[in-house]
């Protein structure tokens, strides 16, 4: 009997444990785990809806037939592409299906009547750029849509939140959708009177927009003076900051009793000129500054009645961050990543207010920092296809135009724009200037109209290698400008260095775009490209390049843009290293970019850490102890006679610090695979949050530099990674998730391929 009786309770338990089971197996639906961060053509929040700027509670579909100057995003596409975040409570999780639903009301999405489109359940792990494939879309019109998922441990997701986007006036068959200007108010942070009739007025940072006054006048025709700066001298606003560090003054008339006044800025000639990026009418004119004088005013001013309104693409602060245990390295960060928000006020990376004309050496160091601080695919992409056609003059940016177009693809994973422009693309390689060893020149003849025609240059095509390229010594320098003493040659080693990258990348491109005649033939330039490179500009007793054919002189960027490019010979790396060590920092701010690149990638991250936390004078950290909050255009004013103070090619940290120092890059596009390869050198403790098109991905670490390394990393659903620990002995071994595993090594590195998705710890003992 009491056999009978266990064999019972026995039975019972099992079913209710195969009851249990079932709730996480296959049909079971969990609506925790639903997708989020639905966007189309990159955009998160194509709902959004602004009047004049601000931001307001009216719904999308309410604004299109609204009275009010309504702004908001349209998408032009005839067919558009979706993508979502995949979630879920259990590691190594990967999507194996979807559905979409889309709908032309509320009410239809709803009831899941998707009579535009339902896919009904695809097995595909597409999660990113699934391009519509319903009944065609009408102009003009508001949609509704909604995606659920399913993964490889048997789970249903519940439907997303409902998101909706309009359509435009005219659809195409290809258009980058793009998000109007946000305005935002800001209230002073300090308010020091210095006398009666004297008060100075700090915003806390440097930001681009105009002061909103609210004054009561006594007579009718009181008369005030009111100061805007982004420079301070001796307690007051520097009124000849010099170069273009902005200082203005307006007079003011009060009328009679209280009233709002806004400070109407006067464009400046050259940055609204036919070349410049122009503002729209609903944002007006700004101008960058951060203190504010009002002088003439008897009465006491409150925070509320000085209002400074900050214009900006929209920016999300939240979604990434950063700490460590370095308080520079900290500010340093701060610095660049604000960059990235303050100097987006034109829609369109420009090259600070200066000029706001789009440069393409801008728009690249602009792009990776706006990767890395927010997930947001939009500027980039469209501020790229603007330089498609209005390029600029120096060879290399030329170049940069391919360069561009790779990380956009790499960081997105959509071929969209890589085939609109493929023909431009293949242009901007500068093929056409090639010699028969595959080095090209601009100054050889070859630069004919029919090649400008192509580029749709509208100037002359100079090598330009830094800039400036002359103007005064540098501390620690003996060399005049910012080229490191560059002797500039027929056969240039900079200009060829981005050209073998660009002819490495665009074989990939042309493949991944099913061109395999032009792949091949992309890759066979850059192949022997690299030998020729490899045989004639290297100077075979110091082991290190020199700047071109004919000359013995051997800069820092010689060596560091073939460094960064992958043209170095393996055999030559550690002089090269030894080399770019000795010459500290002898580029200017945009040149950073490329050095950090090229000392991360030969695994230095000692020396990366001290270029990035010096406090010498060419660093980030002296434009912060100049009193600037956006990054500088040059290290300091004194290297270039029209610096400027808001110029964001001067933020390389902004993707260097997430890139490199913590490692988090894309190694297949679309962030399908990710690397995580933190280098801490000397830091002891760091964590960052990093935002990609698939989710964001979180690492932290302990340091104990040369002893011991702990590390936790959370990986977004429907991707995978292979992470590098540093290692410092072969005795050491690896524990994952609390056990002791295996790895391969990898230098100086062990590393872990093909890590799931979720939160993991690795150590290294």
């Amino acid at each position: 009997m009491r056999q009978k009786f266990n064999t019972f309770r026995l039975y019972i338990f099992y079913a209710v444990l195969l009851l249990v089971m079932s709730e996480r197996t296959a049909g079971a639906v969990q609506a925790d785990n639903k997708p989020t961060g639905l966007s189309v053509n990159f955009l998160s929040h194509p709902d959004m809806v602004f009047l004049d700027g601000y931001l307001v509670n009216t719904s999308l579909s309410e604004a299109v037939s609204g009275r009010e100057n309504y702004q908001f995003a349209e998408i032009a596409q005839k067919k558009p592409f979706f993508g979502w975040i995949v979630n879920s409570d259990q590691n190594n999780t990967l999507q194996t299906a979807y559905q979409i639903i889309i709908a032309s009301s509320l009410e239809n999405i709803e009831k899941n009547n998707g009579d535009y489109w339902d896919s009904r359940k695809i097995e595909s792990d597409q999660s990113v750029n699934v391009v519509y494939a319903g009944k065609a879309l009408k102009p003009n019109s508001v949609y509704f849509w909604k995606v659920k998922t399913w993964d490889n441990h048997g789970i249903e997701s519940g439907y997303s939140v409902i998101s909706q986007f309009k359509t435009a006036a005219e659809l195409v068959d290809y258009a980058t959708a793009r998000y109007p200007l946000q305005k935002q108010d800001q209230f002073p942070v300090t308010i020091h009177s210095f006398s009666k009739s004297e008060t100075f007025i700090d915003f806390g940072k440097d930001a681009f927009g105009r002061l909103r006054l609210t004054l009561e006048g006594r007579n009718g025709n009181d008369t005030i003076t009111v100061r805007l700066g982004e420079s301070m001298k001796n307690g007051l606003i520097d009124r000849n900051p010099g170069g273009t560090i902005r200082y203005s003054s307006y007079k003011l008339i009060l009328k009679g009793g209280w009233n709002t006044y806004v400070i109407a800025i006067n464009p400046d000639k050259r940055n609204t000129g036919p070349r410049a990026v122009h503002l729209p009418d609903y944002i007006g004119e700004v101008t960058p500054f951060r203190y504010c004088e009002i002088d003439g005013y008897s009465d006491s001013l409150e925070k509320q009645q000085i209002i400074r309104e900050t214009v900006f693409y929209p920016f999300d602060e939240t979604e990434s961050y950063f700490s460590s245990s370095d308080t520079v390295l900290n500010q340093v960060w701060d610095l660049c990543k604000y960059s990235m928000k303050a100097t987006s006020f034109a829609g369109t990376f420009v090259d600070g207010d200066r000029e706001r004309i789009a440069y393409e050496a801008d728009a690249l160091i602009n792009q990776l920092g706006f990767y890395n601080v927010v997930r947001d695919y939009s500027i980039a992409r469209s501020t790229h296809e603007y330089l498609i056609n209005h390029p600029t003059w120096p060879t290399e940016w030329i170049l940069q135009s391919v360069l561009l177009a790779w990380y956009d693809y790499l960081y997105t994973g959509n071929k969209e724009s890589l085939s609109q422009f493929y023909k431009d693309l293949q242009a901007k390689t500068l093929s056409s200037l090639s010699d028969a060893s595959g080095f090209i020149s601009t100054r050889t003849g070859k630069v004919t109209p029919e090649v400008l025609s192509s580029i749709h240059l509208n100037d002359k095509l100079n090598d330009i290698v830094d800039w400036p390229q002359t103007g005064i010594v540098g501390e620690g320098k003996s060399e005049k400008g910012e080229t490191d003493g560059f002797v500039f040659q027929n056969v240039n080693a900079v200009v060829n260095a981005y050209h073998y990258f660009a002819l490495k990348v665009m074989s990939v491109i042309a493949g991944e775009l099913g061109k395999k005649e032009d792949s091949g033939y992309y890759r066979n330039q850059a192949v022997k490209l690299k030998e020729a490179f490899n045989e004639k500009l290297i100077d075979k007793n110091r082991k290190i390049y020199t700047d071109g054919i004919g000359t013995n002189h051997a800069s820092l960027h010689a060596n560091m843009f073939p460094l960064a490019f992958g043209l170095a010979s393996v055999k030559n790396i550690d002089e090269i290293n030894k080399f770019i060590c000795s010459r500290g920092m002898a580029c200017s701010v945009y040149g950073s970019q490329f050095l950090l690149d090229a000392v991360y990638d030969c695994n230095n991250g000692e020396y990366g850490l001290q270029l990035l936390t010096s406090t010498a004078e060419r660093s980030w950290y002296n434009m912060i102890r100049a009193g600037s909050t956006i990054t500088m255009e040059a290290w300091d004013n004194k290297y270039k006679p029209n610096q400027d103070w808001n110029h964001a090619w001067g933020a390389a940290p902004a993707n260097i610090i997430p890139r490199k120092l913590m490692g988090i890059e894309p190694i297949e596009p679309g962030f399908r695979r990710i690397r995580i390869k933190p280098q801490p050198a000397k830091l002891e403790q760091a964590e960052i949050k990093c935002p990609t098109i698939r989710g964001d991905v979180l690492v932290s670490f302990r340091n104990i530099p040369r002893k011991s390394f702990h590390l936790d990393v959370t990986i977004p659903g429907n991707s995978t990674a292979d992470v590098w620990l540093p290692v410092y002995a072969h005795s050491q071994y690896v524990m994952m998730d609390g056990k002791k595993i295996r790895f391969l090594r990898n230098k100086n590195f062990a590393v872990i391929e093909n890590v799931g998705s979720g939160n993991h710890s690795f150590e290294i003992y």
